[in-house]
Parts: C-alpha cells; structure tokens; sequence
C-alpha cells in the first residue's frame, strides 16, 4: 500500500463509522428505514449522518495537514470542542511548528 493510499478518507473513519455507511447503504439510503434499524429518531440518525459527512470531509481535504491537526479539527466536527477552543489550539499548534 503506498503512503497515498494510507491517507485515503476510508482508512482512517474508523469501525464504527464504516458500520453506519454500510447500514445507511443497505437502507438504501433511507434514513427512516436506517432510524429503525438504530431504534431512535429521524432527526437523531440525520444529525449522525451530517456527523459521518464532516468527519469525511475532513479526512479528505485534511490528507497532507498533521495527524494532530486531522484530530483535532475531527474533535471540533463531533461537537467536542466550541469553536474558540478549536480555533485557540490550532493557532497555538501552528506557531509551534513554525518555531521549530
């Protein structure tokens, strides 16, 4: 595996994510039929699959940014962190590595 391959998106979601798009796909993309699966609500499974998009999203623009980067902005993605605190770290994190 070439070192392009490793940064693809899909080999760095994780086992849980990858279940939830094989469920969502098996569903056919409905995400009433997904929101059964799960037992909870419509609106609950949508906030998950806009949770799986970012995380995605993330992990493909972010492919040449640093591991501590790709994390914590997955952080922020997840609602684990306000965005002062994301954007305060980061800017921290950077300085850093232009000290170096």
């Amino acid at each position: 595996m070439s070192e392009n391959d490793k940064k693809q998106w899909y080999n760095e979601l994780g086992s849980e994510y990858m279940s939830f798009i094989k469920r969502f796909v098996l569903a056919s993309g409905s995400l009433k039929a997904l929101a059964k699966v799960y037992a909870v609500s419509y609106p609950t499974i949508r906030l998950r699959l806009d949770r799986v998009i970012e995380r995605v999203k993330i992990l493909d623009e972010q492919r040449d940014s640093s591991p501590f980067e790709r994390e914590l902005s997955l952080l922020y993605a997840e609602g684990k962190m306000d965005e002062s605190t994301f954007t305060t770290i980061l800017a921290a994190h950077r300085r850093q590595g232009e000290d170096a």
